[in-house]
């Protein structure tokens, strides 16, 4: 990773932090996106302690908005001439139905459209970077969600379980067609379970959820154990020509088989691109026809 960029989301704790600081170890300059400035102050101290010889930055922003994440991608986009690695990691479950500044439900608006969108934007340095990476957190969760295009809003009914699903559904979807799309370019798609990790996610859930975490968590894995796999898709040679991929403990697997549906992935990248604007920001074209 000598020398790589690698961009973070979600770095400031948890499996994000423990995959940052390693990288930063083996060389990687990282380029951060947090939400909190304290919390990304604290990161990128850690980081300059890993990697002392490289030039580590934070960009502040929040991923719950289109706005805003397609500004931090062009801010990063215009900083740097080449992207080695996009790690889409940020994420969250929400006890209550809450609504983003777009009017998304915000488990909706973290967990995929900022993957979506943020990836767009960042779509020229990655195609211009030989070998370049796209690793995106998803989970095993992904089987309690159910695709309604009709409702993807989850306005007629609220489940923070289904919700979060959902989402984790979508960001197996969009690696899939992720993939199809960056085909020819030179660039990976994949995404992974981490395992259920004793971080601080749903500490803040609001909720059944963060009431139940604590007792959860203590059958957890640990954050380390969380990121290997993450570090893994990262880094490794072994990967190098794997694409549109899901994997766990650093081996491909099946997800559900509504995960592995390429019209409803199809169609989710539609949706998706409608709702970030109806612009294609730069993948043009559908190479499926």
């Amino acid at each position: 990773m000598q020398g790589d960029v690698v961009v973070v989301t979600g770095g400031t704790s948890g499996i994000g932090q423990v995959a940052a600081e390693t990288l930063a170890n083996r060389g990687a300059r990282i380029v951060l996106i947090a939400r909190e400035p304290q919390r990304a102050a604290g990161t990128l101290a850690k980081l300059k302690v890993a990697g002392p010889d490289a030039q580590h930055s934070v960009h502040l922003a929040d991923l719950s908005s289109i706005e805003a994440t397609r500004r931090v991608g062009a801010a990063i986009a215009a900083s740097e001439s080449r992207i080695d690695v996009l790690i889409n990691n940020a994420g969250a479950v929400f006890g209550r139905r809450e609504v983003s500044v777009d009017g998304l439900e915000m488990t909706f608006a973290v967990n995929h459209m900022a993957y979506f969108v943020l990836t767009q934007a960042l779509r020229d340095r990655l195609v211009a970077t030989p070998g370049a990476r796209v690793v995106s957190t998803a989970s095993a969760a992904h089987t309690s969600g159910k695709l309604d295009f009709n409702d993807l809003q989850s306005t007629t009914s609220y489940s923070s379980i289904r919700a979060y699903g959902t989402s984790k559904l979508c960001n197996i979807l969009f690696t899939r067609e992720l993939a199809r799309r960056f085909m020819g370019t030179g660039v990976t798609a994949n995404c992974l379970h981490p395992g259920f990790v004793a971080t601080r996610f749903a500490s803040q859930s609001g909720g059944l959820i963060q009431a139940l975490a604590p007792l959860a968590k203590l059958f957890a894995v640990t954050p380390q154990q969380g990121a290997d796999t993450i570090i893994y898709l990262t880094a490794s040679p072994d990967v190098a020509d794997k694409t549109g991929l899901y994997f766990y403990k650093r081996k491909p697997i099946s997800p559900s088989p509504t995960a592995q549906d390429n019209a409803a992935a199809s169609v989710l990248w539609a949706t998706s691109e409608a709702i970030a604007g109806g612009v294609k920001l730069g993948f043009g074209v559908d190479p499926g026809g």
